[in-house]
C-alpha cells in the first residue's frame, strides 16, 4: 500500500472512529455505533457503553433512550438504579418492547428492541443521568441511525371513478423503498398513465401509484419490489351486468314515456286554452252585433 493510500485509510478510520465516540469534558465518554439496520419483525440492540475517570461507579443512576434530540425527543425507555442496585427499574407503563440489553454496572447500557417495525427507524440516543448531582447527565451526542428494512407489502389496491372513466390506486410499503410497476395482460404498462403519487416522509418507506383509464372487463396487477423480494396484488374491474344495462334501458324509455306524455298534455291544455279564448271572443262579437 502505497503513502497515499495509507493516509486515506487512516483518515477514514479515524472519521469512523470520532463519530463513535463522544467524550465529556470531565473525562467521561459515551461509545454507540453510528448505525444500525435490522428486519421488520425481528428484535435489534442499539449498542451503548460509557467509562469515567472516577474509581468508584455512581450509586444511583437514571439510563434514558430517546428517539430524536433536545425538545423535540421522545423517551422511549427510562430505567432507574439505586444504592449499587445491579437491577435497573423501569416503569411499567413504557412501551414493553423496550428493555435493557447490557449490565449498566458494567458500563453497559446497550437498549433491545423486540419486533421492530418500519416506523421505529430514526436517530436513538442514549444518555445517563447521576442522582444526587443536578445538571450531571452524559450522553452520546451523536447519535445511532436504526434502519428498519422490509420487504415489500401492497397495503390497498382498488377502483375508484365513474363509467366516464375509472382508475386504479395501489398503495406499498417497504423499506428499501419499493419500485412499482402495473402489469396488464398486453404486459407491462408503460408511458405517463402510471406513476407515484405521494412518498411517506417520515421513514421514506411509504408510496402510492395510480394508473389512469382503466377498463371494464380487464385485469391489472400491481407489483411492488424492492431488494428484499416483492409483492403483487391483482385488480379485476367488472364489466356492466346485462341486467344493469337492461334496467338502464328501461329507465331511459321510461323518461322518455313519460316526457312524451308529459308534453302531449302541455300541447293539450295549451290548444284548450287557444279555442276557450278564442270562444269567448266569438261569443262577445255576437252579443255586439246584436
Amino acid at each position: 500500500m502505497d503513502t497515499y493510500q495509507f493516509t486515506n485509510t487512516l483518515c477514514l478510520l479515524v472519521i469512523l472512529y470520532s463519530a463513535a465516540i463522544a467524550k465529556e469534558d470531565d473525562g467521561w465518554l459515551m461509545k454507540a455505533a453510528t448505525e444500525v439496520r435490522a428486519m421488520e419483525g425481528y428484535p435489534v440492540v442499539l449498542p451503548c457503553s460509557f467509562s469515567h475517570p472516577h474509581h468508584t461507579h455512581p450509586s444511583s443512576m437514571h439510563v434514558v433512550w430517546t428517539l430524536g434530540h433536545g425538545r423535540a425527543a421522545t423517551v422511549l425507555f427510562r430505567c432507574t438504579s439505586l444504592n449499587n442496585s445491579q437491577l435497573c427499574q423501569s416503569k411499567p407503563i413504557q412501551d414493553q418492547r423496550f428493555r435493557l440489553e447490557g449490565n449498566h454496572r458494567n458500563h453497559d447500557v446497550s437498549l433491545r428492541i423486540n419486533s421492530v417495525t418500519l416506523k421505529d427507524s430514526g436517530r436513538y440516543y442514549c444518555r445517563v443521568e447521576i442522582l444526587g448531582h443536578p445538571h450531571k447527565s452524559f450522553e452520546n451526542t451523536l447519535g445511532t441511525r436504526l434502519r428498519v428494512e422490509a420487504a415489500p407489502r401492497i397495503l390497498s389496491l382498488s377502483a375508484e371513478g365513474t363509467e366516464a372513466g375509472f382508475k386504479a390506486m395501489c398503495h406499498v410499503q417497504g423499506s428499501p423503498l419499493p419500485d412499482v410497476q402495473w402489469i396488464e395482460p398486453d404486459g407491462v404498462q408503460e408511458g405517463d398513465t402510471s406513476f407515484p403519487l405521494s412518498q411517506d416522509a417520515t421513514g421514506q418507506y411509504r408510496t402510492s401509484s395510480q394508473l389512469l383509464d382503466i377498463k371494464p372487463g380487464r385485469q391489472y396487477i400491481c407489483a411492488a419490489s424492492n431488494s428484499l423480494g416483492k409483492d403483487q396484488a391483482t385488480l379485476y374491474l367488472l364489466p356492466p351486468s346485462p341486467e344493469r344495462l337492461i334496467a338502464k334501458s328501461s329507465f331511459s324509455l321510461l323518461v322518455l314515456l313519460l316526457a312524451l306524455a308529459l308534453g302531449t298534455k302541455l300541447l293539450l291544455a295549451l290548444g284548450v286554452g287557444v279555442w276557450v279564448i278564442k270562444r269567448r271572443f266569438s261569443i262577445r262579437a255576437s252579443s255586439v252585433e246584436h
